[in-house]
């Protein structure tokens, strides 16, 4: 079976999307895209064999032939493509943020709710990727016995100065760490705190680096530094520590090479070279779930939930004090 889909947002990350499904993929096909700038999505459309190009979002989604739909467009006109997208009972992939409020997330958990079973996967990727999938497994496996600590890196060679704001190594950069403490510890976060050590001056203003420290419901910790400016590379990091011992995210390059007194390894230039492979898994998933009907991976409850403690985070960082994390009850759509 082929799985036609509709892409909303053809920047960066909606045409790499476009790409994968054309170019990668197996079972799926691009068959319509719409964008706010019409002149990219007629060149985005102009890379796949059959993609029209629509005025807008909900005639998207109304179309006849789109089956599935792929949510790339900016945080804030998300919510505006998920709900008629529920409404027509398509399954969705939305580029994380599911919404860029916690009001906006919840009018959107309860339209999934409504609909009665889950039709959104949010674009948290780490979850797909092999590295993390193994730690995942080390966790549940139990060699190592309880997880006590998880202890994450996200570094960033760069970032665009004109565009990068402080509350965007929250906003944009840590969900991603949050995500994954959430997911390995398998609980959610009580409580959270943010500190600024001194300010890395390739940064300028901005708040570079910060670390910051989540109490876990259960009674883990997570901590996670964020350095958006560290200039030598794209560096993730990640390591649980348990009660039998600990386990390690390692390094991605295949070889280390020894020369002249020294050793050195390939340290990834940007996120789309550590995390191909797991764009890849997550819309290959997407899609063999699509065409059954359904969605797996994280929930619109996750993506509910990570803005809940990433709104917690920046109050935390503004404040230099510990944040409770405040969550509704959790449907029981999203147990499972």
């Amino acid at each position: 079976m082929t799985v036609r889909v509709g892409v909303i947002g053809t920047g960066m990350i909606g045409q790499d999307h476009i790409r994968r499904l054309t170019k990668v993929l197996k079972g799926c096909e691009v068959v319509a895209v719409t964008d706010v700038d019409r002149a990219r999505a007629k060149a985005a459309a102009a890379t796949t064999p059959n993609a029209r190009v629509f005025d807008d979002s909900e005639t998207l989604i109304a179309a006849d032939d789109v089956e599935a739909v792929l949510i790339a467009s900016w945080g804030p006109a998300h919510e505006a493509a998920i709900l008629p997208a529920l409404s027509a009972g398509k399954p969705i992939f939305c580029e994380k943020p599911l919404a860029t409020t916690q009001e906006a997330c919840l009018r959107i958990i309860e339209a999934e709710v409504a609909v009665g079973r889950r039709l959104i996967q949010v674009g948290f990727m780490r979850r797909y990727d092999a590295a993390y999938r193994a730690l995942k497994a080390t966790v549940e496996g139990g060699s190592i016995g309880a997880p006590l600590m998880f202890h994450s890196v996200h570094r960033n060679a760069t970032v665009p100065k004109d565009l990068y704001t402080s509350d965007m190594a929250v906003s944009d950069t840590m969900v991603h760490d949050i995500d994954v403490a959430r997911w390995l510890l398998d609980d959610e976060v009580g409580r959270v705190r943010v500190m600024t050590p001194r300010r890395n001056s390739v940064g300028g203003a901005l708040r570079d680096p910060i670390f910051a420290v989540m109490e876990m419901r259960g009674g883990a910790l997570a901590t996670v530094e964020v350095s958006v400016n560290i200039g030598y590379g794209y560096d993730i990091r990640g390591e649980i520590s348990a009660e039998q011992g600990a386990a390690t995210l390692a390094e991605s390059n295949p070889v280390v090479v020894k020369h002249s007194g020294t050793f050195a390894g390939r340290v990834p230039a940007d996120w789309r070279e550590r995390f191909i492979a797991a764009y890849d898994a997550e819309i290959a998933e997407w899609i063999a779930a699509a065409a059954a009907g359904g969605v797996m991976g994280p929930s619109a409850w996750d993506g509910y939930a990570i803005a809940a403690v990433s709104d917690a985070a920046l109050k935390a960082a503004d404040t230099g004090e510990a944040v409770s994390v405040e969550l509704g009850e959790r449907p029981a759509l999203y147990d499972a």
